[in-house]
């Protein structure tokens, strides 16, 4: 750009300097003129300079308005794909959800005082609870010097609450809806009496017919809930950002997703919970005499005979743990080598995901993604509001973070719980 930017000025200085001399040939002659000369008189010399310069004067032009021309497109180019660009440099240069929040055009109106301090529209997560299919869990790079009260620096950073890391979010591949309420058709049963026919049967008249299968299949729903929670904070807080930013970061979006992931694991479907993987008619598979190893890679067929692929695990970290340090006859540790390796947790080649939220003594197997879906009607909001109570006159505010979500297991036999380990 630096370089078409000097070029236009080195021709528009040429096309100055070449007009330049056109006009001093004409003034010349003008002046020729009004020495009392009854007509112009010019010379060849001059007319042939002056018809030169024009032409000169013309390319110049041209070169000029080819030039111009270029830029204009390179910068309509660019301008138009700047929402886009400056959107994903925000997501990549943010510190933290928290951060983006404080700095995003909804806080800004809310702390210039309009409306007094109720946000009418919220601040919307994008992404932040999303998966391998979307962005990761929400990593906080707190400042170096944090205030240990509200509006007083101090040297000493804050040591943040651990956050449970593994998503089980993370297996599913997750989808957008605009509803309240998913429907779709669950295939109950099928009876396969599809086999090899003779072209006739008996007589040269009687052609044979196809046997008939029988495939059963109702109709459900899966109910959009909503999780969410608030946190109470001073007024002082709007003007304490890193304070703002621990309150969204450490505690309020952080408590949706231990939510969200004890409700597709456990949620028992009654009232507002959702239906979970785990009470959805699943297959079994018990420990019995069998190593924990063992029952789960038999978890694993079961799915693969209902023609499923297994695409992940969730387990307990306690169980993971035991797991891990079970040993074989000349005690060596069994899943030492991929320890070793470095790389993500794995059991019989599929991705486990360590969570609290399972029932210890209980993994499940599966194929997330495929026999269920989970549906975001609404990402991690959060809003800020003064309307709530008595918090108008006690200089209190409400920081209110929620999001909606439903889930959908189409395919019961594509999943597995063990039981007993």
């Amino acid at each position: 750009m630096a370089v078409t930017d000097s070029h236009l000025r080195e021709l528009k200085a040429a096309l100055r300097d070449t007009l330049s001399e056109n006009d001093s040939i004409v003034n010349h002659a003008e002046a020729t003129r009004e020495e009392g000369g009854p007509d112009i008189q010019v010379e060849a010399k001059h007319i042939e300079g002056f018809r030169t310069n024009l032409a000169k004067a013309r390319e110049l032009r041209e070169q000029i308005e080819a030039l111009e021309g270029h830029q204009e497109m390179q910068d309509w180019a660019s301008a138009s794909h700047e929402p886009e660009v400056v959107q994903e440099a925000k997501e990549i240069t943010a510190s933290s959800v928290g951060q983006g929040f404080v700095d995003s055009d909804e806080y800004k109106y809310l702390n210039g005082g309009q409306n007094g301090l109720t946000m009418h529209v919220p601040y919307s997560v994008k992404g932040d609870l999303g998966g391998m299919w979307q962005r990761k869990d929400v990593y906080t790079t707190l400042p170096s010097g944090t205030p240990a009260q509200f509006g007083t620096p101090q040297r000493d950073a804050i040591v943040e609450r651990a956050h449970r890391a593994a998503r089980v979010r993370d297996l599913f591949n997750v989808q957008q809806t605009s509803t309240n309420l998913v429907e779709y058709f669950r295939v109950t049963g099928f009876t396969n009496n599809s086999a090899t026919t003779s072209e006739r049967s008996g007589s040269p008249e009687t052609f044979t017919s196809y046997p008939q299968s029988t495939l059963t299949i109702a109709g459900a729903q899966a109910p959009v809930r909503n999780i969410g929670h608030y946190e109470v904070a001073h007024r002082n807080v709007l003007a304490d950002e890193p304070a703002m930013r621990g309150i969204v970061d450490n505690e309020l979006l952080y408590g949706l997703r231990l939510t969200e992931d004890d409700q597709i694991l456990n949620g028992d479907g009654t009232g507002t919970n959702l239906t979970g993987i785990t009470n959805a008619g699943v297959q079994v598979q018990a420990l019995g005499s069998d190593t924990r190893v063992d029952a789960i890679r038999k978890s694993i067929t079961k799915v693969a005979l209902a023609y499923y692929e297994a695409t992940g695990m969730v387990i307990h970290p306690t169980d993971m743990e035991q797991i891990e340090l079970e040993k074989d006859a000349d005690e060596r540790h069994m899943l030492v080598a991929s320890i070793a390796m470095g790389a993500e947790a794995r059991i019989w080649r599929l991705p486990v995901v360590e969570s609290a939220a399972i029932t210890v003594g209980t993994a499940l197997v599966g194929s997330f993604g495929i026999g269920a879906t989970l549906y975001d009607r609404m990402e991690g909001s959060i809003r800020v509001s003064e309307n709530h109570s008595d918090f108008f006159v006690r200089n209190a505010i409400a920081i209110l973070a929620e999001e909606r979500i439903a889930l959908a297991v189409k395919r019961t036999e594509s999943f597995c719980i063990v039981t007993g380990i």
